[in-house]
């Protein structure tokens, strides 16, 4: 189907019957697509380029940071963990000087606690030993006073007295 307009037998024209071209028209067809599409399709392809090596570089700058950051985490835990590490051996140190504090000042009220009872348990020796020494005392005082009357004649007495007499002047 060539129109007479375009194609005469001798002389030069297209065919555009897709089926009955021939390679040379498909050459031609496809130099000048090249041709024409080449300034437009490489601005598309070079600014698509241009974007994604743009995002790369984005991408690579952000992994640098994230791996900063990252580094500056694991040093920050590390630190944290290090502070928790003392933290906790200063605890345990600390309740360790509480007890062992605690325990001596039990020690020494107990100490204290005895001691008070010997001394209370001392005087209070102390007291009733008085107590029965005194009661002997005033028993002894009453019964010399009621065998005295019946022993003690005139003469015993006044040698009695001189007796007390001199204790007292050697005294």
């Amino acid at each position: 189907m060539i129109s007479p307009l375009l194609a005469s037998h001798g002389s030069f024209g297209l065919n555009f019957d897709i089926f009955e071209t021939n390679i040379i028209n498909l050459a031609i067809v496809i130099a000048g697509l090249t041709w024409f599409l080449r300034g437009f399709l490489g601005g598309i392809l070079e600014r698509r380029r241009e974007r994604i090596l743009a995002e790369l570089k984005d991408a690579e700058e952000r992994l640098k940071a994230a791996t900063a950051s990252l580094a500056e985490a694991q040093k920050s835990l590390g630190e944290a963990r290090t502070r928790a590490e003392k933290i906790r051996a200063d605890g345990k140190a600390r309740a360790e000087a509480i007890r062992f504090d605690s325990e001596k000042r039990t020690v020494e009220e107990m100490a204290r606690l005895k001691q008070d009872s010997q001394s209370d348990l001392d005087s209070e020796i102390s007291r009733v030993s008085r107590l029965l020494q005194r009661e002997a005392a005033e028993m002894a005082i009453a019964k010399a006073l009621v065998s005295l009357p019946g022993r003690l004649d005139a003469s015993a007495q006044a040698r009695l007295i001189d007796q007390s007499i001199q204790s007292m002047g050697n005294a």
